[in-house]
């Protein structure tokens, strides 16, 4: 307790307190950026902390990690563009709001909730760091395996109003993962003898060719030239909404950030998957489910504060064992070795102060989310809708090139972008669901790894995948999401 104490009062430093306000504005303008996130910014920012106090440098890196992730709501909202891989769920109601005229409640919503979600997060870290870190150790590559698998199959077949689209969605997800090298044998699998494809597709070219290009071809298509007309109706907030504060305090936010928290504390699993399995429990969970994907803000809640709640959570097993529960995570991680800390026990015990202001710092970052995120940013960034449509969107499609060439430098990966691009826009065409393709690139190559290392340990036995009291959990699991839909259809009858 002592340790906290002196953390606290480290924290509240006015230079580490400028350095949390640096950081989260920085990272808001990263996330808000299409292609950018909170890994590239502090990866460029690593770099220029040697001489800086570990401190002052962490607290900076705890704001550009929180402002990222909140920040990649506002072109989800606005445009329908995830800025972050964990805004994806965000675009579900969010986008459908601002289309109805209530971008700025949409948005106001978002700040709120990540700040919540954020704040949930590093309480946890504080003050459970350790006892929960033991908790992370019961999960070995069967179970990693199993939860990935979880994660696809509840995001495949409760998102949508399909089942069957969902799978086959997800489906392509994965046929697109496994184009590349596979890193256990070295063998090139469906490259075709192209060079570029033996580093498989980036998660950055295919999210921005499918969600950035289909809706901007659309509304050039739909040829939208009215959108200025009533338009100070879409920058105001709804007088009519009223928040459902009972909703969000004692349902919607404590359980989607448990779902973040969840996700973060668990090494190998994806910060972007809570954010769809906590979308999907508040949609099933709600009294009008059917109102999901048509601009319910409990959906921009739900998915908000469990991306959020992951960002503290998954520094525990970080700090305590060395084991990152997620990309940023894992530069953290790097960021603390940099600065001659090595994570484990002993960490809390010779570099309290500093580890604890860590700590701190997420926590007070992701409550001036509420300010930076939700008063300023929504004032600022809401008014690109004031760009009428037909100019808007060309300059979209203009970026998403510049961008995804610049990622890399590689003229293929433009070429990737617009494949992945029309395949969008047919699949939306064709009402599939996007998302489980998305995930399915995500946790795919996770599951695969798992499951490979799974069986060189039990020398090719798959019964280690159903003898695990935990793994065999996870599995039931599965089973009753996959035969969800049929009893809700035979009910229904």
């Amino acid at each position: 307790m002592d340790q906290l104490l002196v953390g606290l009062y480290h924290a509240l430093e006015w230079q580490n307190i400028l350095a949390m306000m640096i950081g989260l504005i920085a990272g808001i303008l990263v996330g808000a950026i299409p292609g950018l996130t909170a890994s590239i910014g502090i990866s460029l920012l690593i770099p220029l902390t040697y001489g800086m106090d570990p401190l002052f440098a962490l607290a900076m890196m705890a704001g550009i990690h929180n402002g990222g992730s909140s920040g990649g709501a506002i072109p989800a909202i606005l445009l329908n563009i995830p800025g972050t891989p964990a805004a994806v769920a965000t675009t579900f109601d969010g986008y459908p709001m601002t289309k109805q005229g209530r971008s700025l409640t949409a948005l106001k919503m978002a700040a709120s909730s990540s700040a919540v979600g954020g704040a949930l997060g590093a309480i946890v870290l504080l003050f459970l760091a350790p006892p929960l870190a033991t908790a992370t150790l019961a999960f070995g590559p069967p179970e990693i395996f199993w939860a990935n698998v979880f994660g696809m199959c509840a995001v495949a077949v409760l998102l949508g109003d399909d089942p069957l689209k969902g799978l086959l969605s997800l489906t392509i997800g994965l046929m697109i993962g496994v184009v590349g090298i596979d890193f256990v044998s070295g063998y090139q699998r469906f490259t075709f003898g192209v060079l570029e494809l033996t580093e498989g597709f980036s998660l950055l070219v295919v999210l921005v060719g499918m969600y950035a290009l289909p809706p901007a071809w659309q509304m050039i298509e739909q040829g939208v030239t009215n959108r200025r007309k009533g338009f100070s109706n879409v920058l105001r907030t709804d007088p009519t909404y009223r928040w459902p504060w009972r909703k969000l305090l004692l349902n919607v936010w404590p359980r989607a950030s448990l779902f973040g928290i969840a996700f973060g504390l668990l090494p190998g699993l994806s910060g972007s998957a809570s954010s769809f399995v906590a979308y999907n429990d508040t949609k099933n969970s709600s009294n009008e489910p059917e109102t999901f994907g048509k601009g319910n803000p409990l959906g921009v809640a739900s998915a908000e504060a469990s991306n959020n709640a992951d960002n503290a959570a998954s520094m525990i097993p970080a700090l305590t064992l060395g084991i990152p529960g997620s990309g940023v995570a894992a530069l953290m991680l790097g960021a603390l070795v940099i600065h001659g800390m090595l994570p484990g026990a002993h960490l809390f015990v010779e570099q309290g102060p500093v580890v604890y202001g860590y700590m701190w710092a997420m926590l007070f970052t992701s409550i001036a989310i509420v300010v930076f995120g939700g008063l300023i940013a929504t004032k600022i960034f809401a008014q690109v809708l004031l760009v009428p449509s037909l100019l808007l969107m060309p300059m979209i499609i203009c970026l998403t090139f510049i961008g995804i060439f610049t990622f890399q430098n590689e003229i293929f990966n433009v070429y990737f972008m617009l494949g992945f691009g029309i395949l969008g826009y047919l699949l939306n065409r064709l009402k599939f669901p996007v998302a489980p393709i998305v995930i399915g690139l995500i946790l795919g190559d996770q599951a695969q790894e798992s499951l490979r290392t799974t069986l060189q340990l039990s020398h090719g036995d798959f019964g280690i995948l159903f003898t695990r009291p935990i793994s065999l959990t996870i599995f039931i699991l599965i089973v009753l999401v996959l035969i969800y839909p049929i009893w809700k259809t035979l009910k229904a009858k």
